[in-house]
C-alpha cells in the first residue's frame, strides 16, 4: 500500500526552499501527497519552477495556536484518507503535525534543518523526537539535535538537480578572478567578512553577491567604505531557473558562513552542492556541516568562520587555474555520488512510505 500524507510547511512557498519543493513533487508524483499546509504565508517572490504542481494541494493555516492549525487540518481533510503527517521543519510545523495525527490517530513524522532544532528547547525536541514515527535529518550536524535514546533518525540529505546544474565550459583564463556568493543578506551568509577579504586581495578579482535581505544597506555602505564600488556587484534575487547561468560565469564560489549572533547558522546550504553540480571550486567556512562536506568532496578550501585573511587566501590559492579545474572535478564526483536529486527524493519517498505503512505507534506527547 501506498501512503497518503499531508505535509506541514512553515512559510510557503518560498524562493530559498527548493530542497522542500524537490522533495514535495516527489511526493506527489509517487501519489503520496494528499495536502499541503502551510502555517504562515510565504517569501511572496516570484515561484520556483515546480511550484504549480504542489499549488492545488496547498491550504492556507489560519492564525492560531498549534492546536488550532491542528483542528482547521482535521476540518479541512474531512473524511480524506490520510496514513500520516508530517511536519516539514522540527518547531511550528512539527507541532501542528503531531498534534492533527493524535486528533486523527494516525503517526505522525517530522524533518529538521537547521535553525528549526534550535527554536525548540532541548527537553521538548527530545519527547518530540521520540514520539514520532520517525525523523528525517538532512545532515549530520543537524542529526545531534534529535537523535536521543528512542527517536527513530535517519540521515536522508537534500539532492541537487544535476540536469539543471552541470558543468560549463572553463572560460579562458584572461581578466579578473570570477567570485560568486549565492544567500539571503541576512547576518549567517557571513558577506561582511567576504568583503573585507575582497578588500585584501593582492589578485585581480571581482565578486558577485546574488540574493536579497536586511543586510542590503550593510553591505552597501561596506562596499563604499573599502573602495571596492567598481569590484563588487549586489545582483538581487534569482529564481532557480537563472541560477545556472551565474555559476557558469564564476570561476570560484564563495560561501563565508557564520554563526550569528541569535546562534542561527547555515546547516549544508544550497548553494555548496550546486557549486560542485556546477564544477565550481568552493572557498567556504567551517561551519556546521559546510566544512566537513567541502573535505570530504575534495571540492575547495575551509577557512576559520568570520577570517577575511583566512578567506582571502583561500581565494589567492583558487586563482590558480590548475587547482580549480581539480577542485570543480572531484566536486561534480561527489554530488553525482552522493546528492543526485532523483536518488535522494526516491529514498526520502521510500522511507516516508515504509514509515506511515507500518503500524504506527502514536505516542501521546
Amino acid at each position: 500500500m501506498t501512503a497518503r500524507l499531508a505535509v506541514v510547511m512553515s512559510g510557503f512557498p518560498r524562493t530559498s526552499e527548493t530542497f522542500a519543493l524537490g522533495e514535495l513533487v516527489a511526493l506527489n508524483r509517487a501519489g503520496m501527497l494528499a495536502r499541503v499546509y502551510a502555517t504562515k504565508p510565504g517569501d511572496g517572490a516570484a515561484p520556483q519552477p515546480g511550484v504549480s504542481e504542489i499549488l492545488p494541494l496547498l491550504r492556507m493555516l489560519p492564525d492560531g495556536d498549534a492546536a488550532e492549525q491542528a483542528a482547521a487540518i482535521v476540518d479541512d481533510l474531512g473524511d480524506e484518507r490520510v496514513d500520516g503527517l508530517h511536519g516539514y521543519f522540527a518547531h511550528r510545523p512539527a507541532e501542528v503535525a503531531a498534534s492533527a495525527a493524535r486528533m486523527l490517530g494516525v503517526g505522525s513524522s517530522f524533518s529538521v534543518h537547521a535553525l528549526d532544532a534550535r527554536k525548540v528547547p532541548a527537553i521538548e525536541l527530545a519527547d518530540r523526537s521520540r514520539a514520532a514515527v520517525g525523523v528525517i535529518a538532512c545532515n549530520t550536524h543537524v542529526a545531534q539535535h534529535v537523535d536521543v535514546p528512542g527517536a527513530r533518525v535517519r540521515l536522508l540529505p537534500h539532492g541537487v538537480d544535476l540536469d539543471r546544474f552541470r558543468p560549463g565550459p572553463q572560460r579562458d583564463t584572461d581578466g579578473p578572478l570570477r567570485v560568486l556568493a549565492v544567500g539571503r543578506l541576512v547576518e549567517k551568509k557571513g558577506f561582511p567578512t567576504l568583503l573585507a577579504a575582497m578588500a585584501r586581495l593582492s589578485v585581480p578579482c571581482v565578486l558577485r553577491i546574488v540574493g536579497t535581505g536586511a543586510q542590503e544597506a550593510r553591505l552597501t555602505a561596506d562596499i563604499e567604505r573599502l573602495g571596492l564600488a567598481g569590484t563588487v556587484e549586489l545582483a538581487g534575487r534569482r529564481s532557480h531557473e537563472q541560477l545556472p547561468a551565474d555559476y557558469a560565469w564564476a570561476d570560484v564560489v564563495a560561501v563565508p558562513s557564520v554563526v550569528d549572533s541569535s546562534g542561527d547558522r547555515d546547516g549544508l546550504p544550497n548553494v555548496a552542492l550546486e557549486a560542485m553540480a556546477c564544477g565550481r571550486p568552493l572557498a567556504v567556512s567551517d561551519v556546521a556541516a559546510l566544512g566537513s562536506a567541502v573535505r570530504d568532496a575534495g571540492s575547495g578550501v575551509v577557512v576559520p568562520p568570520g577570517d577575511p585573511a583566512a578567506l582571502a587566501d583561500a581565494l589567492t590559492t583558487l586563482a590558480d587555474q590548475r587547482v580549480r579545474e581539480s577542485f570543480g572535478a572531484a566536486g561534480r564526483r561527489h554530488v553525482e555520488e552522493h546528492f543526485d536529486l532523483a536518488a535522494c527524493t526516491r529514498r526520502l519517498v521510500e522511507h516516508l512510505n515504509q514509515m506511515h505503512t507500518r503500524t504506527p505507534e502514536v505516542v501521546d506527547a
